[in-house]
């Protein structure tokens, strides 16, 4: 899925599922539970950062003309643990801005709905304006969109595009962050964003060469040339790796303040290495686009990255392949080289991907929690937050274990009757398999600890 990242990348474009856990009253045995003064605060706090009105989300959930009509359909959703979508083991590890509900919360949404969707006293709620401060991350300075919309045709397989979207800033500028903004969420399986600099004096024309090539038809030795990526000299310009990466269901966030970000120039390109829209039965058009935040000055804490296991630092043992009726375990094992706090954790498996857990272990012996995901689901993959920056000491070793599924009672199983499924020479298609966890992270410094994430 993702493609070999630099363990250098200066920035990462956070992106991942949002709202806390809330605190609410219950009312006493017996009494009505109503809506402004119990449900409300369940839903504004786990639902509306993506069903708001310019969200993501097919409705909205904001007012109690919203969330009333769709009581019943709420009350399944989140009874059956659809809906908020939170794929970590909350019983594991606690990370910021996770969106799970407890039992008690649950039955508390049934029995609002049981009792009719009494609205209690509405006039106290939460006005909009001030909700809005949850999913209103601000205006970006600048939006930058595709040239022209990618057609994505229905033949029911994985399209992989290389594609260069370029830009020109007024003056160099810091940018604190990037945001991409998928056109169609449904078919875009992820996206590996680098920032290409240009000196003005060494390219002229930004847009000559094509926008973008079908990485399955171009050589891959000739693709910068195709892009036109190179300077007028034919030399290379420099590249800041990793600048914006995107997963499904992952949504953006800022990094705590004065962390991440880089500087950029007047002339400037997107290269998207890998724009992966997943297997579509009719054909579509995608018109994907950025978000740039600028910052007042240059960051004091550039962030960076690794990943392990495919394409990472250290392989998947024992080699990821997985026979046809087969549930088979596989780890990753990686011993930390220096003292790093992180900053966020990338799970990634396909779809036949089934339990996940990682953790770390520290020299003394002793554990630390990372990630624990029983039930894998490939539409959820977000970029987890620790609450406050995770250290973790040099020498410790974190072990990633992943259990496939490859039998014909996996719903998820892409082949019916089940065929051998596992890495293929890099491929990343959502048919064969991965097995991945990327972390960002800072080099530690003492007070990492206390640094809030998802503020």
């Amino acid at each position: 899925m993702l493609y070999q990242i630099s363990k250098f990348a200066l920035v990462f474009c956070l992106i991942w599922g949002c709202g806390n856990s809330p605190k609410n009253t219950y009312p006493k045995e017996g009494d009505p539970v109503l809506f402004a003064e119990h449900i409300a605060p369940i839903i504004h706090q786990t639902c509306v950062s993506c069903h708001h009105p310019d969200g993501p989300a097919p409705f909205t959930l904001v007012s109690f003309q919203d969330i009333a009509p769709k009581g019943k359909l709420i009350a399944h959703v989140t009874a059956n643990r659809i809906m908020p979508p939170w794929p970590a083991d909350p019983t594991y590890s606690h990370f910021a801005n996770e969106t799970y509900l407890n039992d008690s919360q649950i039955q508390l949404i049934q029995r609002w709905v049981e009792g009719g969707c009494l609205p209690g006293d509405t006039a106290s709620l939460v006005q909009t304006e001030t909700l809005r401060k949850q999913w209103d991350l601000g205006k970006p300075d600048v939006i930058v969109k595709l040239p022209k919309p990618i057609i994505v045709p229905g033949n029911n397989s994985d399209l992989f595009m290389v594609v260069k979207i370029p830009f020109e800033l007024p003056k160099d500028t810091f940018v604190k962050a990037i945001e991409f903004v998928p056109g169609k969420k449904r078919l875009v399986h992820h996206m590996n964003a680098h920032i290409i600099q240009f000196n003005p004096a060494k390219k002229k024309d930004l847009k000559g060469g094509a926008m973008y090539v079908n990485q399955d038809q171009s050589k891959s030795q000739t693709i910068h040339k195709e892009l036109g990526l190179l300077n007028d000299d034919g030399t290379y310009a420099p590249m800041t790796p990793s600048v914006c990466n995107y997963l499904p269901g992952a949504q953006f966030r800022f990094y705590p303040k004065e962390i991440g970000g880089y500087k950029m120039g007047t002339k400037n390109a997107f290269y998207l290495n890998d724009l992966h829209y997943g297997p579509s039965a009719i054909e579509e058009q995608d018109s994907s686009y950025f978000k740039i935040y600028y910052a007042a000055k240059a960051p004091k804490r550039p962030v960076s990255e690794f990943q392990i296991g495919t394409l990472g630092l250290v392989p998947v043992t024992p080699q990821l392949m997985v026979k046809p009726g087969e549930v088979k375990t596989f780890n990753i094992r990686f011993p930390v080289p220096q003292d790093i706090s992180i900053l966020t954790l990338v799970p990634h498996m396909h779809l036949i991907g089934k339990k996940y857990l990682a953790y770390a272990i520290k020299p003394s012996g002793d554990t630390i929690r990372l990630i624990r995901i029983n039930n894998w689901d490939f539409r959820w993959q977000y970029f987890y937050q620790p609450p406050t920056l995770l250290k973790i000491p040099r020498g410790s070793v974190i072990y990633v274990e992943g259990v496939y599924d490859n039998t014909a009672e996996n719903p998820n199983n892409p082949f019916y009757p089940p065929r051998e499924i596992g890495e293929r020479e890099g491929s990343m298609r959502t048919t064969d398999e991965m097995f991945q966890l990327i972390i960002t992270y800072l080099p530690y410094q003492k007070g990492d600890e206390l640094i809030k994430n998802g503020e």
